[in-house]
């Protein structure tokens, strides 16, 4: 096989996404709006939206703090990309998807491996068919990832019994690695996100790999760049990127998943790509979609904070879906919704901006007395800051100071570990004679601390909107990004 032409030039710049309106691609932008309103109405708490249709950005939205240019963790979204790694390796000779997953390893196969394990083949790592009935990614040993994989018998036959696995995607960024030298980001840099203009990215890992099965921070524009990639068949600015036999295969249903519990969970499983009641999808934890719909030739992307991702799918289907292909209404609705996008905002912090009098700035306690409250981060100091505050943040890794603003969102880079910086974004005050409470977003992520400090007895409670999937204090969590 021959490798794909390299990207020209003219491909290697950092392009935007053509705009247009609503009306001119077709879609009714009350549709939008609807989608805005029932949003809001699931409390789900969104950071981005982008609606493309005919390839041409229609919509899009940041709920400040987050922004267009910001770096936003993908989750399992990562994992569309991770796919799209293997299908380049694949059309580039170096592996074909019915090779046995045990061919890439000769030094780190167990002694004994079941007859299951030496029957896997990187299509049952692709589609989630390894035959393992549980995930296999908390009984790897982090210092022998393939090996301890590999040792993990299936309980079912692969090929046919869908689970999802996050050990068989970190076996495929394993695979990539092995056969190109490079981790998969390194892969992907050249044959994908530079043509597609994709400059900023960051992936965390382990050792000298890509997490794969997640750790992927792209802006929402990149996202919305590989759906449309995708819809276009692997097609971009008349070079084909992906081939057009990859994206079908990674797009169609290669094994069920009838016990998935949610209606979009159970339409079939690709090739690291769910298949939904509407189109196919990437998606990743707490609502990071990449949503496309050939029937209706349009992208969705979104990123958010949700619990509860169902409710953002059937969002998007009863007031968005509708939309797309119907009779724009009058001018003054797309007027309406370009001023609301325009002031997207999550909650402010609540509370007053004038000091109680009870209370003596600067404030500050030691840390040792605020950690008996158990809490994740501890505000060990505030004083005022201009309009706002400065905050003292601890945890039991570091000590680092963020800007809080009143009434408004105010971005901060902490140095938290040699190396690691984090990003943040406060807003708070006093809710009470002796209670300071402030909300600090990650804005690299979907997580936001309340904090909630009584200086009155220098303690904090802390709480976060969805809890991490891993670091759940804000140093390591940085640290975790830095590793990328």
């Amino acid at each position: 096989m021959t490798s794909p032409a390299a990207p020209s030039p003219a491909l290697t710049l950092t392009l935007s996404l053509p705009r247009s309106t609503p009306a001119e691609q077709g879609v009714d932008p009350g549709g939008i709006s609807g989608l805005l309103d029932a949003l809001e109405s699931a409390a789900v708490e969104m950071h981005s939206l982008m609606v493309l249709r005919h390839g041409q950005v229609v919509a899009e939205g940041w709920w400040a703090p987050y922004e267009p240019s910001g770096l936003h963790l993908l989750y399992s979204l990562s994992k569309s990309f991770t796919s799209t790694a293997v299908g380049l390796a694949v059309h580039e000779g170096l592996l074909g998807v019915d090779d046995l997953v045990t061919s890439f390893f000769p030094d780190q196969v167990p002694s004994h491996v079941s007859s299951s394990t030496a029957k896997l083949t990187v299509r049952d790592l692709l589609s989630m068919a390894t035959g393992h009935r549980e995930d296999t990614l908390d009984r790897m040993d982090r210092n022998h990832l393939v090996s301890s994989f590999l040792a993990l018998a299936p309980e079912e036959e692969p090929g046919a019994w869908f689970t999802y696995n996050n050990g068989a995607t970190l076996m495929l960024s394993a695979i990539v690695t092995r056969l190109t030298g490079e981790r998969v980001l390194d892969y992907l840099r050249p044959r994908l996100l530079d043509p597609l203009g994709i400059a900023e990215a960051n992936w965390q890992g382990v050792d000298s790999l890509d997490y794969g099965f997640s750790g992927l921070h792209l802006p929402t524009e990149a996202i919305a760049k590989l759906g449309q990639l995708y819809l276009q068949h692997g097609r971009w600015q008349g070079v084909q990127l992906v081939p057009e036999a990859w994206v079908a295969e990674a797009t169609r249903t290669q094994v069920e998943n009838p016990r998935e519990p949610n209606p979009d969970w159970r339409q079939g499983y690709g090739y690291q790509f769910w298949m939904a009641r509407h189109g196919y999808r990437g998606d990743g934890a707490f609502g990071q979609f990449c949503l496309v719909l050939e029937e209706q030739d349009a992208v969705v992307a979104i990123t958010a904070a949700a619990a509860d991702m169902q409710s953002v799918l059937d969002c998007v289907w009863s007031s968005l879906l509708p939309a797309l292909g119907a009779e724009a209404g009058p001018a003054t609705e797309a007027e309406a919704l370009t001023a609301r996008l325009g002031r997207l905002t999550l909650p402010l912090g609540l509370g007053g901006r004038s000091t109680p009098a009870t209370v003596d700035l600067p404030f500050s306690t030691v840390q040792s007395a605020a950690k008996a409250s158990g809490a994740r981060v501890d505000v060990t100091g505030i004083e005022e800051s201009g309009d706002g505050w400065r905050l003292t943040l601890a945890d039991q890794f570091a000590t680092y100071e963020v800007g809080c603003g009143y009434q408004s969102w105010t971005r901060s880079e902490c140095d938290v570990w040699p190396g690691a910086r984090l990003q943040v974004a406060a807003s708070g005050g006093w809710t009470g004679p002796t209670t300071f409470t402030a909300e600090v977003a990650m804005v690299q992520t979907p997580h936001r601390l309340t904090l909630v400090c009584d200086v009155a007895s220098g303690l904090t409670t802390a709480s976060w909107n969805v809890a991490p999937l891993g670091p759940t204090s804000a140093s390591p969590l940085a640290l975790d990004l830095a590793r990328g």
